[in-house]
């Protein structure tokens, strides 16, 4: 069940920059609240206030709102109008479809000299012999009813005949009063047997929901193994037997004719919270957890990844001397979901959770490198600068000691032998060497 919290009006209250003290529109409708509180101390300055469609059962805690113009109440749980006689500025109140029965209680409203406007159509009262005439006659502020001008003829024959009339509707108030008791003691009595039933369930179930048997009762070996190897199917067997009850639980409730009161409002509710939250337990339970994403392999290579399937451009500039990565990210995006981390060999951009990674062409510096968000497009714009090309060292001609070492192993010979044959090739490689130098000299000469 809903109620009224600072956080629920914050919420509310976003065209007023979220200030509760200066509100002079608030509306709260269809949260389920089912009591009205708090509103005149937080929200004095209230003009306009809407609280249809919830489940509040009585008008309280409004009479320090003194600058409140209208009250929507419509579809709500209310039997008595009350406790409006401090609302001095309020000049239009919707109170459609209530429970109101005692039409009497539009006394109160003699004091609100401002109010022009009333509603009171699909109320218990409205279906009133003499309704009308007797609202008339006791606001005689009034200018509409039920969305229907009030004319002054009209006016003048409701309070002619108003002794009659409220002769009549006190005496249907008064049969409105005793069947209304008796639909209470009913309902308080089905209220009761419920309460009896869930017990019956939770003597029977345990926290878990699972059905657990009495095994204090001992039990025959045969029947022991038997009922230990059939455990599992009979728990399924248990649990599909309880998914059939409770959806004819269900079909009986909504197939089940009741009263339209108060109480019948709340039970509704009531059942379709608890269903909500068996279907919560449901979903959570078949709940799978994504395995998170693999960014880098168990051999250390990145991956390239964009989980957040945006769109992107890499540019090698190569006057800077830098890689620019353009990543096309939400235009209006806060900034603070974003979260850039530069490496040598890669780029890692985190969007909202979602991981965005990009193998980099050549090595770069994370320190040097900066990001920053576009003013025009909003893109994020990362410049990484290129780091210092590693020295590619290449192997010197190895023909002539390839050749020794193929013929010192055909040919052993003596170590003294071997030692001047090695002085010899290399002595002639070298020579061999300065004439490809000096010919490519000449050459380019």
């Amino acid at each position: 069940m809903g109620r009224i919290t600072e956080d629920l009006i914050r919420r509310n209250a976003e065209h007023n920059d979220c200030v509760i003290f200066s509100l002079e529109e608030l509306s709260l409708h269809q949260q389920e609240i089912e009591r009205l509180e708090h509103i005149d101390k937080w929200c004095r300055d209230l003009k306009i206030l809407y609280l249809q469609n919830n489940l509040i059962g009585k008008i309280e805690n409004v009479s320090k709102l003194k600058k409140l113009e209208y009250l929507n109440l419509a579809l709500n749980n209310i039997e008595k109008i009350e406790n409006l006689e401090g609302c001095e500025g309020l000049t239009k109140l919707d109170l459609t479809v209530n429970f109101i029965g005692e039409l009497s209680s539009v006394k109160t409203l003699q004091g609100n000299i401002h109010l022009k406007e009333l509603f009171l159509m699909g109320n218990p009262c409205a279906d009133f012999d003499g309704y009308r005439q007797f609202v008339l006659a006791t606001l005689q502020q009034l200018k509409w009813l039920d969305g229907k001008e009030i004319e002054r003829s009209e006016r003048i024959r409701a309070l002619q005949n108003f002794a009659a009339v409220e002769q009549k509707i006190r005496e249907q108030e008064k049969a409105y009063c005793l069947k209304r008791a008796k639909d209470k003691e009913e309902a308080q009595r089905k209220l009761k047997e419920e309460e009896n039933k869930s017990k019956m369930e939770r003597n029977h179930t345990g926290s878990d929901g699972h059905w657990y048997t009495d095994i204090s009762t001992p039990l025959s070996p045969s029947e022991d193994s038997k009922g230990y190897i059939q455990a599992p199917e009979t728990q399924e067997g248990q649990c599909k037997e309880k998914k059939l009850d409770d959806r004819e639980d269900d079909l009986e409730f909504w197939n089940k004719p009741s009263l339209y009161t108060p109480e019948s409002r709340l039970e509704t509710l009531r059942h379709m919270e608890k269903q909500r939250r068996d279907q919560e337990r449901l979903s959570e339970k078949k709940k799978k957890v994504k395995p998170p994403r693999m960014l880098v392999t168990e051999d250390g290579r990145a991956l390239n990844v964009n989980e957040p399937k945006l769109d992107f451009t890499l540019k090698d500039d190569e006057k800077r001397n830098q890689i620019v990565l353009d990543l096309a990210v939400y235009r209006y995006m806060d900034t603070s979901l974003i979260d850039v981390d530069v490496q040598p060999t890669y780029v890692r951009v985190m969007v909202k959770g979602k991981p965005f990674q990009l193998v980099l062409p050549a090595e770069v510096k994370p320190d040097s490198s900066f990001a920053k968000r576009s003013q025009t497009t909003g893109h994020l714009v990362v410049c990484m600068p290129k780091g210092a090309r590693p020295l590619i060292r290449r192997p010197l001609l190895s023909f002539p000691m390839n050749l020794l070492n193929k013929y010192s192993i055909l040919f052993p010979l003596s170590f003294l032998s071997l030692y001047l044959f090695k002085f010899f090739m290399l002595n002639t490689y070298a020579k061999h060497k300065k004439w490809l130098i000096r010919e490519k000299h000449f050459r380019s000469a």
